[in-house]
């Protein structure tokens, strides 16, 4: 079995967008690439609203993705890591360029391609470059700033993602954000990515077993 850890945010932990709410497990993305991929595959949703790459956020306390990493990574043992995060450090409080959003999560990836598990087991990383945000709504002004710099995000991830030879997904080639918040998904937008990323999961196990 492959165990497959997705660290994220709010759209990993499922918000719903405009509602203090969370969709059920089956209707978020890491619930679908589940069923996608079937028994074979654990998938653990590693998902925190609010979470960052590497900032310490001066209004929320423990949103930092870098401290909570590798004690994560101990835990779960992962085959794969998926990391999912650079909306919140679009935020304007963090006053960051896209070049430097993209290279908090390349933080993260080094971290966790220097991880060894029990074993000396290696873990493989899959980068994905989060949608495009849309400053509307009550996130707004929060995120003034932002959607010109989201646009920007995925040649920069790309770049990463070559250099340190980890796998790359380019989810703002395939979903939008809701018109309702700006930053979270549909229902269908779960769906699809998962699907996608499903595929992804199975084109990278295939390549360690030829």
């Amino acid at each position: 079995m492959k165990t497959i850890l997705c660290f994220g945010d709010s759209n990993t932990w499922g918000a719903v967008p405009g509602k203090d709410q969370r969709y059920p497990n089956g209707e978020r993305w890491t619930g679908i690439m589940q069923k996608q991929l079937g028994e074979n595959y654990e998938i653990i949703a590693e998902g925190q609203s609010g979470r960052t790459s590497i900032h310490d956020d001066p209004f929320e306390k423990h949103k930092n993705g870098l401290r909570y990493l590798v004690p994560c990574l101990e835990s779960h043992q992962p085959d794969l890591l998926i990391i999912l995060l650079g909306t919140n450090d679009l935020k304007a409080r963090f006053s960051l360029n896209a070049h430097d959003i993209a290279y908090g999560v390349r933080v993260l990836a080094e971290e966790a391609l220097n991880f060894r598990g029990s074993g000396g087991k290696k873990t493989q990383v899959l980068m994905v470059c989060p949608p495009r945000i849309i400053e509307t709504g009550y996130y707004a002004n929060m995120l003034e700033g932002g959607e010109n710099k989201s646009a920007k995000l995925p040649k920069f991830f790309k770049q990463n993602a070559k250099e340190l030879s980890c796998e790359y997904y380019n989810a703002s080639a395939l979903i939008e954000p809701s018109e309702i918040d700006g930053i979270h998904w549909h229902r269908e937008s779960h769906k699809l990515l998962g699907e996608a990323l499903a595929e992804k999961v199975r084109i990278i196990f295939s390549k360690g077993s030829s």
